[in-house]
């Protein structure tokens, strides 16, 4: 376990990259293109068509840990959704890994480094951050803080009625 002042020394770290990062607002219509945990490559365009959820969460974040097996079990329910999670805590790829194997989820992980958040997204202001993004590739909705799966069923509704 990482000392407590490394912890901060990573939360202040992602506070600030912000800044630097086109205001962490994300792109009209991201791209994502990131290598999973199990080297494959997670491309958000060839996601087109479905919804996708976009979410930054850390080992160490207990909000992000209590809702990935709801994120996981939504994902799984639905042919027409798909997930990536973007590891964002600062974490040795072998600790993501030894975490997953404890918590696993049904969708592919990256783990991306502080210093390099995804250019379209930016670093996050809070974990964990999901983006749902709809199936012509625009952001339908952001969520700072823990997600349920009925909250991405009200969202994706949402969005699909204002498409309409």
């Amino acid at each position: 376990m990482k000392p407590m002042f490394l912890r901060l020394a990573l939360a202040f770290a992602a506070f600030l990259a912000p800044l630097a990062a086109a205001h962490a607002e994300p792109a009209k219509m991201p791209t994502l293109s990131v290598k999973t945990l199990d080297g494959k490559t997670f491309d958000l365009a060839a996601q087109r068509g479905k919804w996708v959820i976009v979410n930054f969460w850390a080992t160490w974040c207990s909000p992000c840990i209590k809702e990935m097996p709801d994120i996981s079990r939504f994902v799984a329910s639905r042919s027409d959704v798909s997930a990536i999670g973007l590891a964002f805590g600062g974490e040795e790829i072998a600790d993501v890994t030894g975490f997953l194997q404890k918590h696993p989820v049904t969708y592919p992980i990256a783990n991306v480094p502080l210093e390099s958040p995804p250019k379209d997204f930016g670093a996050p202001k809070g974990l964990p951050t999901t983006f749902l993004i709809a199936p012509d590739g625009s952001v339908a909705r952001k969520f700072t803080g823990p997600i349920t799966a009925g909250e991405l069923e009200k969202a994706i509704a949402a969005a699909a009625a204002k498409k309409t």
